[in-house]
């Protein structure tokens, strides 16, 4: 079996060599990766129902078309994103030369998965390093081992084995793997691993792209439509048993609000899982014993009072759809994003009270605003920072290629998703084909220098400005 560092010599002489720059090699991989993913559709289900009892709605939803749709949407967009781009601004000096940005791969980048979505969290990265031309090693979470021994399987079936490599293992083998030089690394995960990967990374200056978590806020105010609002905010929470970096984390609300949302949310609960969650075939479960065990500790030193679910099963690490009420800000609840099935709520009293607090705390994934008054969700927007925003919903804005997906701050840096995956696994060259033409201005930059010499390259390299205080191109 070849060493890590064999593999990734063996990655980067096949990428010195070429072989993955045309766009024929690169759609050509892209279409075994949708092959791989259709053909394999119940296997992949199987696993991630052995790993996370996730139902196959969600495994669907949330793993295989979401794959999906991004592989569709590079291979019918990866012929625009290769070409060079030639809309460039250019000065009297440079109106003859050839002036235009090239879209480069970067070389070998390494992608480390997640475990909560073990999946999409290594294809989709994936789709975004192929589609750019790159080589790529892949180290999908060993927490879910049935995912990760699926995808070591399957890769190497489908892809090319000089391209693509799927490394297993444990945190030494992650840490032992990080030694080796990469071209970039695109990670997924906690914040306490992130700062593992960014010390990693620093001997190299690899750059990093980092997919991260927070306290993702659903702000409830003003006219609302509670019913709705109930549904969306369950679904959005409680999919994947809360175990989304971008789910709702916590609701903000006014104490009117959260008197007429409880009946509702235990209505919404009642319909979407039954009188008992833990029979429910659409509830699936914690990881492993010490997630539950997290969960359950955070629980207990929650000051906030339960008052729906809070029933739990550490023999098949099963934990009820839970709310809580009455929480502060110092409570244990609020001190690190939660990851599972426990929403506390938060009371304030009035939209200045939730923005302020939304702002005290660190930059989160997601931001979600629920309110019929439009003033509301964009007065939330103008006045707040986020990795991404969605209005009257939760974690679906996450499902469109077209948008970047990613964090800000504490949450993250980069983002991926469609053409801006390709553009985080790309390097933008700058490039000028000179003109042998004009050489009257040229020669006003050869020595020996003069101010009249400075004066006339001045006029003719500098962008004049309009009536509007704008630059216009010559």
């Amino acid at each position: 079996m070849a060493s890590q560092s064999e593999v990734i010599d063996r990655l980067r002489a096949t990428f010195r060599s070429g072989v993955t720059f045309p766009e024929q090699f690169r759609m050509t991989q892209l279409q075994n990766l949708l092959s791989l993913v259709e053909e394999n559709e119940q296997l992949i289900q199987d696993a991630l129902h052995k790993d996370l009892h996730k139902p196959k709605f969600e495994s669907v939803l949330s793993e295989i078309q979401i794959t999906l749709n991004d592989l569709y949407f590079a291979m019918e967009n990866l012929r625009t994103w290769m070409q060079p781009e030639y809309n460039i601004g250019k000065n009297l000096a440079t109106r003859m030369d050839d002036c235009f940005i090239r879209r480069e791969p970067l070389g070998v980048v390494l992608i480390i998965g997640a475990w909560n979505y073990p999946l999409h969290l290594i294809l989709l990265p994936l789709v975004a390093a192929i589609a750019a031309g790159n080589c790529a090693v892949l180290k999908p979470s060993e927490i879910c081992q049935a995912t990760e021994q699926l995808l070591a399987e399957l890769i190497p079936k489908y892809l090319s084995q000089d391209c693509y490599a799927v490394l297993c293992g444990g945190a030494e083998d992650t840490k032992s793997l990080l030694k080796n030089k990469f071209d970039h690394i695109f990670y997924t995960g906690s914040q306490v691993v992130a700062r593992s990967i960014l010390l990693a990374a620093a001997p190299h200056l690899t750059p990093v792209t980092l997919e991260l978590g927070g306290k993702s806020p659903c702000f409830i105010y003003g006219h609302i439509d509670i019913q709705k609002a109930a549904k969306r905010l369950c679904w959005s929470k409680f999919f994947n048993t809360g175990q989304s970096c971008v789910a709702p984390d916590y609701v903000l609300c006014t104490a009117q609000t959260r008197d007429a949302l409880l009946p509702a949310l235990r209505e919404t609960l009642r319909t979407f899982y039954g009188p008992d969650p833990g029979a429910s075939l659409d509830m699936g479960r914690i990881v492993t014993p010490r997630h539950w065990r997290r969960l359950m500790d955070m629980l207990e030193k929650s000051k906030g009072k339960v008052v729906i679910g809070g029933e739990s099963r550490e023999e098949d690490r099963y934990i009820a759809p839970t709310v809580l009420v009455d929480v502060q800000e110092s409570d244990a609840l609020m001190q690190e994003e939660i990851f599972g099935p426990i929403l506390p709520i938060l009371t304030i009293e009035s939209l200045e009270e939730g923005i302020d607090y939304i702002n005290r705390q660190e930059k989160p994934l997601a931001l979600y605003v629920f309110s019929d008054e439009t003033s509301v969700v964009t007065t939330v927007l103008n006045n707040t920072s986020s990795g991404g925003f969605c209005g009257n919903d939760g974690i679906v804005h996450m499902a469109l290629p077209g948008l970047p997906f990613g964090g800000v701050g504490a949450s993250g840096m980069g983002s991926y998703h469609g053409r801006w995956g390709f553009e985080t696994f790309s390097h933008r060259r700058g490039c000028m084909n000179r003109s042998w033409l004009l050489e009257r201005v040229n020669v006003l930059r050869y020595p020996p220098y003069s101010d009249y010499n400075l004066g006339w390259l001045r006029w003719a390299t500098t962008f004049k400005k309009n009536s509007w205080g704008g630059c216009s191109v010559m």
